[in-house]
């Protein structure tokens, strides 16, 4: 006898009035997964957080590595975003399938862009998604019941702005219809606007509002990329729904610097409390 399955919430059931309330109002957080590595994933989505975001744009993930990733995560309450490398229909129809319910799309700078991730999303023919529920984990094999026509309730449609060009179009892409929510990338936004690699300065956090304000006007959900508390704060306090507050690989940049620092100084500089000779246990 067939086995009925039922899938994960997807990333747009963290902004319900339910789970709104379920948080005691609080905005999600989440952080990115980027070294590809199962264990740490399954670690990171063990620790509390609402969702992760696995980043498949800056990171070397292919599909197996995420599929790895998402199988590593299914037994736990975060819920899985994934980033694509670019806005590709063949690339769309694979994570799907793999079962990844949530999609970020970066660079997008229009409402053409948007429609153009709407349609990647959607089967016919509403969109330009292949059939292939009978091979893919997104169906876990045709186990879920009616996925072809419950599809597009499963799916969460997250699009990226990230530049000068779609902060001014940024209450036009959050109308489009099929769009779920709004991500906000002020690396890129920064580097757009001639400030690359700041993405404190006052130009990039108005431009960021702005955004803010257009997407939460459109009746969507926005977030933002912020890894200092204090920036990440002040974007919650002018509205964001959610705010990506670390990442895996940066965690463990940070942490073995902070460990370098402590115990192995070089000679004549002082090392932490209690440090014990170099070579000892």
């Amino acid at each position: 006898m067939p086995i009925r399955l039922a899938v994960q919430p997807s990333l747009k059931d963290l902004f319900t009035e339910a789970a709104r309330a379920e948080r005691g109002g609080r905005p999600a957080a989440g952080m990115f997964v980027s070294s590809g590595d199962p264990t740490v994933t399954e670690i990171c989505a063990s620790a509390g957080l609402d969702y992760l975001l696995i980043d498949a744009e800056h990171s070397p993930l292919g599909l197996e590595t995420i599929l790895a990733q998402l199988r590593a995560m299914a037994c736990y309450g975060s819920i899985p975003v994934v980033r694509l490398p670019g806005l590709d229909e063949v690339l769309v129809k694979q994570y799907l399938d793999l079962g990844a319910q949530s999609l970020v799309v970066p660079m997008v700078n229009s409402a053409a862009d948007a429609e153009a991730a709407v349609r990647a999303v959607h089967y016919p023919p509403r969109g330009v998604r292949g059939v292939g529920s009978a091979l893919a984990r997104s169906a876990r094999w045709n186990r879920v019941p009616d996925y072809l026509s419950r599809a597009a309730e499963l799916v969460t449609l997250v699009v990226q702005v990230e530049s000068a060009a779609a902060v001014g179009s940024a209450a036009q892409i959050a109308a489009v219809d099929g769009v779920d929510g709004v991500f906000v990338g002020p690396s890129d936004l920064a580097a757009s606007m001639g400030l690359i690699g700041q993405q404190t300065h006052p130009d990039v956090v108005a431009a960021v509002k702005d955004v803010v304000a257009a997407v939460r006007q459109s009746g969507k959900f926005v977030g933002v990329n912020a890894f200092a508390q204090s920036q990440a704060q002040d974007y919650l306090d002018a509205g964001a729904d959610f705010v990506n507050v670390g990442a895996d690989v940066a965690l463990l940049a940070r942490g073995t610097e902070a460990l370098a620092d402590a115990w192995c100084a070089p000679a004549g500089e002082e090392q932490g409390p209690g440090t014990a000779p170099r070579g000892s246990y």
